[in-house]
């Protein structure tokens, strides 16, 4: 399996819809990889919280449209980042003027919306992004098909194919990595690829690489993280995106800057380590793993 992580740069002084644009063009050249992800925010910024109301969109808004047409061009899984997403009011006026939510969307291959999370643990404590946006309450997983092949870009000649594996998209959202309740809770509905797109601050670098790791070890899976680069609101970005596999080994890591990190990988490898290693069956407290 080929992933791509698009660590995009997030800079003041350039247009949501500029962008937007520019995601979806960098989304259109990984069309070769099997699963394409971006970051946490990105059309606003993670720390711009005085713009989380301006910048809102209804889930099928604009960055919906441009992103389900990038995934159908490039004919890649795309997890396309979050978005502050306004909902409609709770009157039943049909105005988008409800609660907020930073929310992920995931597209097929056809560009079809195949899931939607709305983060659970919202950052900041008492401020910003805690008290300006409602908290999610679901987990969610994607099923990714196979074994299969996964379409070429829509305007390539010809049948162009890329071999995947069938495996199951676990989601998750920045400030989540530090719950590890909510991904126990991935693994038992059978998540085996953690995907974790994040706007997470450059003072904290450490806790973000000692995370993904402790995440992809204990629950015996692939940590997809994926960062962004620049400065939200006076709030430098640590970048560093990161595939972790289910041994912790880090397979690769993106730099400060903005990039697309692009690692290869073998699925089965999580099925492997956890016959191999079989810890998850020993788990004694809290959830425990189906057919136990």
């Amino acid at each position: 399996m080929r992933a791509s992580l698009i660590q995009i740069g997030v800079d003041e002084g350039e247009s949501v819809d500029s962008r937007r644009r520019r995601a979806a063009s960098l989304v259109r050249e990984q069309s070769g990889a099997d699963l394409v992800v971006l970051p946490e925010l990105w059309t606003t910024g993670a720390f711009a919280y005085e713009e989380f109301a301006a910048e809102a969109e209804p889930l099928q808004g604009p960055t919906y449209e441009v992103m389900a047409g990038a995934a159908r061009d490039a004919g890649v899984w795309l997890h396309a980042g979050s978005i502050p997403e306004r909902t409609a009011s709770d009157g039943g006026s049909g105005a988008d003027d409800g609660p907020l939510y930073n929310t992920s969307l995931i597209f097929s291959p056809s560009g079809e919306l195949a899931a939607a999370y709305r983060k659970i643990h919202r950052f900041g404590f008492d401020k910003g992004e805690a008290v300006l946006m409602g908290a999610g309450t679901e987990l969610v997983t994607v099923r990714l098909p196979g074994p299969a092949t996964t379409p070429g870009p829509a305007t390539a000649p010809g049948p162009a194919t890329t071999p995947a594996s069938a495996t199951t998209l676990g989601l998750a959202t920045c400030y989540d990595l530090r719950f590890p309740e909510l991904f126990r809770g991935l693994v038992d509905a059978g998540a085996e690829i953690l995907v974790i797109p994040a706007g997470w601050p450059e003072r904290r670098r450490s806790h973000w690489t000692l995370l993904t790791q402790a995440r992809a070890v204990e629950n015996q899976a692939y940590v997809l993280a994926c960062g962004t680069a620049g400065t939200h609101a006076g709030v430098p970005q640590a970048g560093h995106s990161i595939v972790v596999d289910p041994w912790g080994e880090v397979l690769g890591e993106a730099g400060s800057g903005e990039e697309v990190l692009t690692v290869e990988f073998d699925p089965g490898k999580v099925a492997a380590t956890r016959e191999q290693f079989p810890a998850l069956k020993d788990r004694m407290l809290g959830l425990r793993p189906p057919g136990r």
